[in-house]
């Protein structure tokens, strides 16, 4: 039922129908009240915190997935590389109101699967908590090696200052263009960042997203079993095979999308974002073979069942950015390191 409402909710988002025009009003309200609570962290009416390193908010408008696990994923993997400490935070989607730190050895019911996701990739200190400040807060005291934070998600937490937004669009662009809840956004599209990001094919620029975006695109790699992660298995040799294709996640169709375009023929099933699985997800499951994502899979190695199921492989994506990306996310950053050191403040 929750799915079904789900899809029902993004069709009607995506123009400018009965739906959303009678959910105009209560949408011009939405955002009179987000504006009005920017302008009250703005004015120093609540309080907002300024941590000791440079902070990197990853985060959409846009509800739902866009890709920005990968993208988190891919920028501490960057930073690591070039020499500096990476921290990541997050909200942990279903995490408990206290603020926990993500090992490898979590359990994605506790922490969230994208946060454990992302503690897994990156080999960085991960924490969670619904107060980011609280998260990273205690993350610096636990590991005072880190030098930048990452928020994974986290636009409208204003409560958490930061040097460096960079919002993430998918190929559904801005949709009808309205906040809430007679469209997809939280915020106007026009709110302020210092990079866009676009998850879409490299000709396709959605309506609502500005022609120099920068672009990222999700490379599949290698196809590995749940049951023994060493085994890997090109795409090419599923074909004529029974599959199965499960995606929990915010936008399915884009892994259904990327499996199709490497000449794969299934059946799909959809689930919720978060989906929890249990020891009989797949028991009346009639299929060779069983595709997943990663962020799927970090919860289904967690139960011995799916584990050891050797129909069930996992579908990793890697974020492909264009070459200058880092560059300049590492000038803004060294630009606001050096502004820190000298005692001034970010907003």
């Amino acid at each position: 039922m929750r799915a079904k409402f789900e899809s029902f909710l993004m069709r009607a988002w995506m123009r400018r129908g009965w739906f959303a025009r009678c959910m105009w009003p209560s949408a011009a309200l939405f955002k009179i009240l987000v504006n009005l609570r920017f302008a009250l962290f703005l004015m120093g009416y609540k309080r907002s915190t300024c941590l000791p390193v440079p902070v990197i908010i990853v985060g959409n408008i846009f509800v739902g997935g866009t890709g920005k696990t990968p993208l988190v994923i891919w920028l501490a993997q960057q930073l690591r590389q070039s020499g500096w400490q990476p921290g990541v935070i997050s909200r942990g989607y279903g995490a408990a109101e206290q603020v926990l730190e993500v090992t490898p050895e979590a359990l994605a019911i506790e922490v969230g699967d994208e946060p454990l996701l992302i503690a897994t990739k990156t080999a960085s200190p991960v924490f969670v908590g619904r107060d980011r400040v609280a998260a990273a807060q205690a993350l610096l005291a636990r590991h005072p090696q880190v030098n930048v934070v990452i928020s994974d998600d986290g636009l409208q937490h204003y409560a958490l200052q930061r040097d460096i937004e960079i919002v993430l669009f998918d190929q559904r662009g801005v949709g009808n263009g309205w906040t809430l809840p007679a469209g997809p956004l939280r915020e106007t599209a026009l709110r302020r960042r210092d990079f866009t990001v676009l998850n879409a094919g490299s000709n396709f620029v959605p309506s609502g997203v500005a022609d120099d975006a920068i672009r990222m695109q999700l490379q599949l790699k290698a196809p590995y079993s749940l049951r023994a992660p060493e085994k890997t298995m090109p795409t090419h040799l599923m074909q004529g095979q029974r599959i199965l294709a499960v995606a929990g996640m915010g936008n399915p169709e884009r892994f259904f999308t990327s499996l199709r375009n490497e000449g794969l023929q299934f059946t799909a099933l959809a689930l919720d974002d978060h989906h929890e699985f249990s020891t009989h997800s797949f028991d009346d499951v009639e299929a060779d073979l069983i595709l997943m994502t990663e962020k799927d899979a970090v919860k289904c190695a967690q139960i011995d069942a799916l584990k050891n199921d050797a129909r069930v492989w996992v579908i990793p994506v890697e974020a492909q950015l264009e070459s200058d990306f880092f560059a300049r996310v590492l000038a803004k950053l060294m630009n606001k390191k050096v502004e820190r050191e000298h005692g001034s403040t970010t907003a």
